[in-house]
């Protein structure tokens, strides 16, 4: 899977996140590391949208600067998650193409779960006309 993953900061959960990715086969493109966190969002969600790749996952401390400014591009659906289970409905019922989570709490381990619910599961067929209709 093609995968765009896009931080405000690097550390040591981001270079986890990061090198996860690659070993599970992964085609990694790094965006805006460093940048600010509207910037990192609106590049990820750009990539995804663009058809660059698959996916997008953004993190900024809280997630919440770079989930929202992610879903400012048309043909986004960014999901704050911070749990495994959050993660996979996200996928399953609104067919989230960005996942986004907060450097504050979450681990490398809970990253590490976010990562294979989010990835590990598609979007519910049945559901399609509810998340069509957010665009």
């Amino acid at each position: 899977m093609r995968v765009a993953f896009g931080t405000d900061e690097r550390t040591a959960v981001t270079d986890a996140v990061k090198a996860l990715l690659v070993d599970r086969g992964h085609e990694v493109t790094v965006v805006g590391e460093g940048d600010p966190w509207p910037d990192v969002g609106r590049r990820v969600g750009e990539a995804v949208a663009a058809g660059a790749t698959d996916v997008g996952v953004v993190c900024c401390w809280t997630g919440t600067g770079v989930s929202m400014a992610a879903n400012k591009v048309p043909g986004v659906r960014a999901a704050l998650c911070g749990d495994a289970e959050t993660a996979r409905g996200a996928r399953r019922w609104n067919d989230a193409n960005v996942l986004a989570f907060g450097l504050r709490l979450t681990t490398a381990t809970v990253a590490e779960e976010l990562l294979d619910a989010f990835l590990g599961t598609d979007a519910d067929a049945e559901e399609a006309s509810n998340y069509d209709r957010l665009g």
